[in-house]
């Protein structure tokens, strides 16, 4: 992922429980009761691994069987080794020890154990972007030593693809809605985000098989990042595979895609990924980030948030404050002519929605602002209040460009946008000509989207012929 672009805010799991989640987890549960395990009987070799003979102990302590079992047992010794839970005592005799970090497991802070997991996340990945066991075997030497050009593996590349995918699952997780993005992600798109240019039609048929060797790297990447909490993952269907020369059909259903691999990112697996995307260098906020900020950052902020996203972080903001200095804050915070101006006047508007009516007094201050006034009255009448003013028809014409200005930077040119121009439009006969009269810095621009927008090309002539108007009298 190379754009370096602000991500969507992630909804995260508190701590607390994201630390159990943790502790439950097979690939870190099993390497801690490893390490509680080991003795001074317990040997490894030169690089740190359980020796050959035992094993079997190791499996079976574990409740491991079958032909992996010795395998996952070493895998788990591996994490114990790697995240400090057990430590390489005397590296002459290879004898072990209960390492410093093993203590943080049961006595230390939900930061800590997760400080742990993220170890062995990182142990794991390592291991899933190495060839499998059958590959490396093939490409033994007769002298032991592996050689790599003869898989056709980049350790590098194959590092990359996997940060890739996982990064794009982050995006698909929370690119939409960060409190609902939970959906398992089908297998065939998530191969094809990372293989098909975004502006490929339809797929040639070498894309569609770079596409179906992805899956299959991904489907044996996924079964290895499952145990270690990262992702819930439904594996490929090996009746599909059961002919390899054979074209898989398309899927035609739900049912049917299933077959193909489902992968979904678990709370703690969001933690890791916004771990490891903030330490590359990615700005990939949470809600909650802005909880001790002022009303301006909070306004800022949450300007390109989804809207569950700015709802939620805006919740958060307001549980932290009392409602009448919270409706004074934001309403300051809501002032200017600068471009993003009248998005934080939206934002602001979201905000003051979640206000009781303590907020009241706030409000009625600034019945008189000509940038506040009108999403005041708004708020005072939706609550059916009395004694609301009504407002002018300069107010009532500058709240509308704020507004459509607001939607414009907020959503472009969304389904909402076109029907909020049609509805202007379409209920106000004289529309335009009193809007390019407005004093808005963005008046301008909006009679142009709405120029752009209106499907009706005379009353989109009259929109632009209105824009220049407004354009001329204001000098620009």
């Amino acid at each position: 992922m190379s754009d370096r672009s602000p991500l969507p805010p992630v909804r995260l799991t508190s701590e607390p429980e994201l630390a159990r989640d943790a502790l439950a987890t097979p690939a870190l549960s099993r390497a801690a009761r490893l390490a509680r395990w080991a003795g001074p009987a317990t040997r490894v070799d030169a690089g740190g691994a359980l020796v050959e003979e035992q094993l079997p102990a190791a499996a079976e302590m574990l409740g491991l069987s079958g032909d992996d079992a010795a395998a996952q047992a070493g895998e788990a010794w591996r994490i114990a080794v790697d995240t400090g839970l057990v430590e390489i005592a005397d590296e002459e005799s290879g004898t072990v020890a209960a390492g410093a970090d093993l203590g943080l497991l049961t006595g230390g802070s939900p930061h800590d154990v997760l400080s742990v997991w993220l170890t062995a996340l990182e142990t794991v990945l390592a291991d899933a972007a190495v060839p499998d066991l059958e590959d490396l075997v093939d490409a033994m030497a007769g002298d032991g030593t592996v050689d790599l050009s003869s898989l056709d593996w980049d350790p590098n590349a194959e590092a990359e693809f996997l940060d890739g995918v996982l990064a794009n699952l982050y995006l698909l997780t929370v690119g939409g809605d960060a409190t609902t993005g939970d959906g398992p992600v089908p297998l065939p798109a998530l191969a094809a985000s990372m293989i098909v240019p975004s502006d490929m039609g339809e797929p040639t048929n070498d894309i569609l098989e770079q596409v179906s060797d992805a899956m299959m790297r991904l489907d044996d990447q996924f079964r290895l990042l499952e145990p270690v909490g990262l992702v819930e993952y439904r594996p490929v269907d090996q009746a599909l595979m059961a002919d390899a020369e054979e074209e898989a059909a398309t899927p035609v259903d739900e049912v049917d895609v299933a077959r193909y691999g489902m992968v979904r990112l678990t709370p703690l697996g969001r933690y890791g990924l916004r771990a490891r995307l903030r330490e590359a260098g990615y700005e990939a906020p949470a809600v909650g980030d802005l909880t001790d900020k002022g009303a301006d950052v909070l306004l800022d902020g949450t300007a390109t948030y989804p809207p569950a996203a700015a709802h939620a972080e805006t919740e958060q903001w307001l549980t932290h404050r009392e409602p009448l200095a919270a409706a004074r804050e934001l309403l300051t915070a809501a002032r200017g002519a600068d471009a993003g101006a009248p998005l934080r006047r939206l934002r602001c508007q979201q905000a003051l929605s979640l206000v009781g009516a303590e907020a009241e007094p706030a409000l009625r201050e600034v019945l008189d602002d000509a940038e506040l006034g009108g999403l005041a009255r708004v708020w005072l009448t939706e609550r059916g209040l009395s004694d609301v003013p009504a407002p002018s028809e300069e107010m009532v014409f500058w709240l509308t460009i704020d507004t459509v200005a607001a939607q414009l930077a907020a959503e472009g040119n969304s389904d909402e946008l076109h029907a909020l121009v049609m509805g202007l439009a379409d209920q106000h006969s004289g529309f335009f000509t009193a809007a390019w009269r407005v004093d808005h810095p963005a008046t301008a621009e909006v009679l142009d989207a709405m120029g752009r927008l209106h499907p009706d090309k005379k009353i989109a002539k009259a929109a632009r012929k209105a824009a220049f108007k407004a354009r001329s009298a204001q000098g620009t």
